[in-house]
């Protein structure tokens, strides 16, 4: 995620200052002495996490890029507008649906859908948190994904064959578990997880709800956390409907043989990134970035360029006036 921005920085030739989150300082010291470009008096600055220092939003910074959560998100936007209206890029929260239509293998849907949400324990924005599975193979779908949720190993990320590792700090460790005491107080039902793991660290059992309602809070939340919320869909216009029923829009996934389907799908979708039988494929030249509460601006690819750039207009006569 750091890189991204900063390979923009150094094609765009400007200075690059990274303000980043107290909980990635390993990061922080493997990125220790890296310069990246002093050349230019543009000075840029890029903050991760939801407690920006404040002394970024004077008059020498140009442009601003913020990931993080949307509600700081809005403050970085109001705070770099009352400083001198300099540009952001803000990608932030997401509560992204995975549709898994009725035309395609079970097991395959089951192992992408399963990846999609618990990718990186959860704590992944684009994370496919909220999964729509057609009428006609819901049952099967939801007891194959309780198996692989309760086959998955959780441990010590660094060993050999453990899938799932520790929530960052345990701040995030607690909200996850309010959201799942949440989810098990409403009429949803827990099929599998639903509790931590032994009494140290800050490990959760990854957890899978059924028969989700969108007026939960599981269900509208970005939990950044092990829970995946299924829900039961009829037709396409339906879900649809559901799917964009949500102040995010970060991203989409869709499970589907039929192409036409698909179509219909991308064009229907309010999601920066539509993602067809395939899940978190990014590339350099790809854009990435949110519709709605999600942010603005995009990251990667030709259309993030033009978040680091202001336009200039030359006008030169073809031939000189007489007052020359």
């Amino acid at each position: 995620m750091l890189m991204v921005p900063a390979a923009h920085r150094h094609v765009m030739d400007v200075r690059f200052h990274l303000t980043d989150a107290e909980q990635i300082n390993y990061l922080k010291r493997f990125f220790k002495g890296e310069r990246i470009s002093n050349q230019c008096p543009i000075q840029l600055a890029d903050i991760y996490g939801d407690q920006p220092p404040w002394e970024i939003f004077g008059a020498t910074e140009e442009k601003l890029a913020f990931t993080g959560s949307t509600e700081t998100g809005q403050t970085v936007l109001q705070l770099a507008a009352r400083s001198n209206l300099k540009p952001v890029t803000l990608e932030l929260r997401g509560k992204s649906p995975f549709i898994v239509c009725e035309d395609g293998g079970i097991d395959h849907a089951v192992e992408l859908a399963h990846f999609a949400l618990f990718f990186n324990q959860g704590q992944c924005c684009c994370a496919g948190s909220r999964t729509y599975v057609h009428e006609r193979v819901y049952d099967e779908f939801i007891e194959k994904a309780k198996a692989r949720a309760m086959k998955r190993v959780v441990g010590d990320p660094f060993k050999k064959g453990v899938e799932q590792g520790p929530k960052i700090d345990s701040e995030q460790f607690q909200k996850i578990l309010r959201y799942i005491r949440a989810g098990r107080d409403s009429s949803a039902t827990l099929e599998c997880g639903g509790d931590k793991i032994g009494s140290k660290g800050y490990f959760i059992q990854p957890t899978v709800f059924s028969n989700v309602k969108e007026d939960m809070s599981i269900a509208q939340d970005e939990i950044f956390g092990p829970v995946q919320c299924v829900f039961k869909f009829k037709d396409i216009g339906e879900v649809i409907k559901r799917a964009n029923n949500t102040r995010y829009g970060l991203a989409a996934g869709v499970f589907t043989k039929n192409i036409d389907t698909a179509n219909t799908f991308t064009r229907g979708l309010r999601a920066g990134t539509v993602w067809i039988n395939c899940y978190d494929v990014f590339d350099a030249g790809i854009p990435f970035g949110g519709y709605k509460m999600s942010g603005m601006g995009r990251e990667k690819g030709i259309y993030s360029l033009s978040n680091y750039l202001q336009v200039k207009a030359v006008v030169t006569p073809l031939r000189s006036p007489a007052w020359i």
